[in-house]
């Protein structure tokens, strides 16, 4: 009984990075898997990586194709660097034309003067003369259109199916839904259906995304999952699901930025496995308050991660470098993994997974996401990207690492509008205003939410220079200047009580 189980719960690995996590494992051995999707959506080159991965484990595999050409596999393959190699033939029904090829080979069938029982038939015989261990059967659509009758279609698969599960063959069903999109038949016969899509955005780059919808006596990982096709074949990046991941019992430390002034402010700094949030309009200051607590999480010996959404490296380098902090030193140094982010070619997914991989595979200890304007164009559904940042979120924290992320608010003066609230998911808040007094636009900072801890409730004047950022003492003179609009009041500086220590 044990040896049974064993067999039954043996995997068939995919070959594609991120899929056999979802699917805990691969595909059953000796079952029939349904790859749906349009055309252009990657199931070929999922196929292709699924036979290439049997192949390099000593396995005989097997493509079928009654939609594509021998020459037009291979010149796919050839694309993202794959040689099919001697464990893995292809056996392709072509149409009448052929044989108008002096060059064709004997093996050709032609699938439009056959009838549905002998293209089956052909496909039976070249099993049994290959023998192989992984099946590609590419694509189901010719049969669907052969069958002429959803009972036809229906008793042909299960022929197939039943045929295959005799010869213990893992088999992937390609169906590329060109026929009825609202047939399900071969739904409720294959073992477990992957499907596939593509999305077309207003702008940038097409984005594509799968989800397992069917896997039977099997725990997968539910939900969409977004996906690239680059050389090489594709990429799939799990949903980020937190509560997978285990609380590390890592000491809570405070971080401190190496300003005098700041630190007080927030009560001493910021601790381990929270994460910051920088408010206020363009230009007043959000990216260099956050890279403060960069330069001393480098100088302690850590490691930091930077993703640019918004500015060009070059500039982001040279301008920080005029005020004292060398980012590109500690980039080139490696202690500073800073990535340049295109929104536009970018997939939330693909993010999360970017930040997961600098945080599993380089140690970093801080990271830091300038800005969350830049993300949500990536995310044009704002309450997705509330619930993708969550994961996020909660994932860092339960690593123990310290995030800091930044928003541009709209305006620059009076009411502020921020273009995504996502401020009750921050452990910390600091605002950031600019605001007119004396005849001058002046910068001032708050601590308006601490959830680790206490901290300054004052309102102090910001200052940029080349040496940094510098805080003032409270601005007790004014009040409104959250507002950006502050009233001078003299006499409210001897009502105002002190800062508690």
């Amino acid at each position: 009984m044990g040896a049974f189980m064993l067999d039954v719960l043996s995997k068939s690995a995919s070959g594609v990075p991120g899929l056999d996590d979802i699917l805990s494992g691969g595909f059953t051995k000796g079952s029939l898997f349904l790859i749906e999707g349009s055309p252009g959506t990657g199931k070929t080159t999922l196929a292709l990586r699924f036979l290439l991965e049997g192949a390099e484990a000593g396995e005989r595999n097997l493509y079928i194709t009654l939609s594509e050409t021998k020459n037009e596999l291979l010149r796919g393959a050839a694309s993202h660097g794959w040689s099919l190699g001697p464990n893995v033939d292809v056996f392709e029904l072509q149409p009448a034309e052929s044989l108008l090829n002096e060059d064709q080979q004997q093996s050709l069938l032609y699938s439009s003067d056959l009838e549905l029982g002998e293209t089956v038939k052909a496909i039976f015989d070249a099993v049994e003369r290959i023998k192989p261990n992984r099946i590609v059967l590419d694509s189901l659509s010719e049969i669907r259109l052969l069958a002429q009758s959803s009972l036809r279609y229906r008793r042909q698969l299960l022929a197939i199916k039943h045929y295959f599960a005799r010869s213990d063959t893992t088999v992937l069903a390609l169906d590329d839904l060109t026929t009825d999109v609202l047939d399900k038949t071969a739904h409720s016969i294959a073992h477990g259906v992957i499907h596939l899509e593509e999305l077309t955005p207003n702008y940038g780059s097409e984005r594509r995304r799968m989800r397992v919808m069917k896997y039977r006596g099997q725990a997968f990982r539910g939900g969409y999952h977004d996906f690239i096709i680059r050389t090489g074949g594709l990429e799939i990046f799990p949903r980020l699901v937190s509560k997978e991941h285990v609380t590390q019992k890592n000491p809570v430390t405070v971080l401190t930025s190496e300003n005098t002034e700041l630190d007080a402010l927030l009560g001493g700094g910021i601790e381990t496995g929270s994460s910051t949030l920088v408010l206020g309009p363009a230009g007043c200051g959000k990216s260099l308050l956050v890279f403060q607590f960069a330069v001393a999480a480098v100088r302690r010996g850590e490691k930091v991660s930077l993703f640019a959404f918004d500015e060009e490296l070059g500039l982001l380098f040279r301008r920080t470098k005029a005020m004292g902090i060398d980012l590109e030193g500690f980039h080139n140094e490696g202690n500073l993994i800073v990535e340049q982010v295109d929104a536009a070619e970018l997939s939330p997914g693909e993010f999360a997974h970017r930040v997961r991989q600098c945080v599993e595979d380089h140690g970093v200890r801080t990271v830091i996401i300038d800005s969350l304007n830049g993300y949500q164009s990536a995310m044009p559904e704002e309450q997705s990207l509330i619930l993708h940042m969550h994961e996020l979120l909660q994932f860092l924290n339960r690593r123990g690492i310290a995030t800091f992320l930044t928003i541009a608010q709209h305006g620059f003066f009076g009411d502020m509008k921020t273009p995504i609230d996502i401020s009750f998911l921050a452990d910390t808040v600091i605002l950031l205003r600019f605001f007119e007094a004396e005849g001058r636009v002046r910068r001032a900072i708050s601590v308006v939410k601490k959830r680790t801890g206490s901290h300054e409730d004052t309102i102090r004047e910001l200052t940029i220079s080349g040496r940094g950022l510098e805080l003032g003492p409270p601005l007790k003179q004014f009040h409104g200047i959250l507002r950006g609009v502050p009233i001078y009041s003299p006499e409210a500086v001897s009502s105002q009580r002190e800062p508690e220590a």
